[in-house]
């Protein structure tokens, strides 16, 4: 299993809607990557580790496949349509990872 990370760094100017991430960009993620996507969620910031510090991401995204080549194919087919709804919800440029899910 591997499991992508997507991570929304927190600065100064940067906004992030979290209804439309929940209500509108997930949905879609979904519906594009289909039975090939095996899990989802998402975290939204709270508070950082040091007491009065901004929290470090806005949000963060998870998006779980059986295999690396499962995200792959589907990004070949549908990344134009992903990437053109991010300035729906954000002018944050994400960080992705990708993670093999050892436990």
């Amino acid at each position: 299993m591997i499991k992508v990370t997507i991570l929304y760094p927190n600065a100064e100017g940067n906004t992030f809607d979290m209804a439309y991430y929940t209500g509108k960009h997930f949905p879609m993620l979904r519906r594009v990557f289909g039975d090939s996507m095996k899990a989802t969620a998402i975290d939204k910031g709270m508070a950082s580790g040091t007491p009065g510090a901004p929290v470090p991401f806005l949000a963060i995204g998870y998006l779980y496949f059986e295999n690396i080549s499962a995200f792959q194919n589907g990004m070949k087919e549908h990344a134009a349509e992903i990437r053109a709804d991010i300035p729906h919800y954000t002018n944050i440029k994400p960080i992705i990872q990708i993670s093999e899910v050892v436990e």
